[in-house]
Parts: structure tokens; sequence; C-alpha cells
């Protein structure tokens, strides 16, 4: 039955961020970064990326012309979307590069897990933000720009993981007696668990660096 839900889970996702992708084909979004945010958004997210980037997305779309009425939520929603999309990247490219090679760390294999997605979500983070804040402040300069990406996506970022590899955590020790694999569809389902997790203990990390002038609204 897990099988099955699992199955069920990422389809639903992948339709999501199909549907978003041919969207997004016809009305780009004026921050380039973001037209890879939302896709990925999809993956875990399902429906409820598809509503809110119908809702929220499509009023950036740079060939559209739509007033923007949203409040501070809406607003810090898309910032911990774009933060969330980095983090999911990095951490889906890790998962293979550990089943791949057998890396263990202190015997464990979670802990594999959590070093190697820790450093490659953090470097993805990172670029996802520079790409949201050199486009529209060059005069900044590169050095400068990656800096204040650095200010703005730690603290998210790390609040991120928080939500993710707790939940990793609970999989691996808890839930099951033999965790699933990275070949195995219920794997990738708690992956969408832990994004969406990840999501949920960054959202007040995002509230508090643009509510403090550190990371801009988006």
């Amino acid at each position: 039955m897990l099988v099955l839900i699992s199955w069920i889970a990422l389809t639903i996702g992948f339709l999501s961020s199909l549907i978003i992708i041919v969207d997004i084909s016809r009305h780009p979004q004026m921050m380039k970064v973001m037209n890879f945010v939302w896709p990925i958004n999809g993956w875990f997210f399902g429906p409820i990326a598809l509503w809110t980037y119908f809702k929220w997305g499509r009023l950036k779309a740079e060939n559209l012309s739509n007033e923007d009425h949203r409040g501070r939520p809406a607003k810090v929603f898309v910032s911990t979307s774009h933060c969330s999309a980095g983090c999911t990247f990095g951490d889906a490219v890790g998962v293979p590069i550990v089943a791949l090679t057998g890396l263990m760390i202190a015997g464990s294999t979670l802990f594999a897990h959590y070093t190697v997605e820790f450093i490659l979500a953090y470097i993805f983070g990172i670029i996802f933000q520079f790409y949201a804040i050199y486009p529209m402040n060059k005069d900044l300069g590169v050095r400068r720009s990656i800096w204040a990406a650095v200010k703005a996506d730690s603290i998210s970022l790390i609040a991120f993981e928080v939500g993710m590899f707790g939940w990793m955590a609970i999989v691996h020790f808890v839930l099951f007696q033999e965790p699933p694999k990275p070949n195995e569809p219920t794997y990738w389902f708690m992956m969408q668990i832990a994004m969406l997790l990840g999501f949920i203990t960054s959202y007040p990390a995002n509230w508090i660096l643009v509510r403090k002038g550190i990371k801009e609204e988006m």
C-alpha cells in the first residue's frame, strides 16, 4: 500500500512540475531563477505549488500585466519557495552521490547523506540566492552580491535542513526497520515529505529575515 501511495504522490508531483514548466515556457518569470524555482516546488508541493504559482507566481511573468496586491505572508511564502528550491535541488543531487559511492560517515549512511546534502544544498541555495540578488543589483558587483546571498540564505537554509533532516532521522530510526533505499519509490516519497517539512521550518526564519531587511520579499 505504501508503495502505491508513493507512486501516486510522485506522479502528482511530476505532473504538477510539468504543468508549471509548460506555463512558464509561455510566460517566463521576470526573475530568471524563478523559472527553475516553481517547477522544483511542484515536485514536493504538488497541487499547492500549482495553486500558489497561478495565484502568485504568474504575477511576476514578464509578458503579463498584473497588479500585485499580495500581503507579506504571500511574499514570504514565495521567498521561502525560492530558498527551498535551492535546498531541494542540492539535496536531490546529493542522494545518488551517496548511494553510488557507498559513502559512510561514522559508520552511518544517514550521516553521509546529512553531510553531502547539506553541503550541496548550501552551494545551490547560495547560487539561487545570488541569481535573485545580482541581476537586480549589478552595482553591488559579484563579490558583494555573493556575500549578500550568503547572509540572506544561510539561516533560512539551516532552518530548512532542520525540518528535512529531522524527518529523515524519523524515517531511518522510527518508521522503518529497514529504511527505504534511493532506488525505491518509498524513499522519494519520504523525501517529498522531508522537503515539505523543511519548507514549514524555514518559513518563520524567512519571515524574520524579511522583517529585518536581510532578505527581500519576493
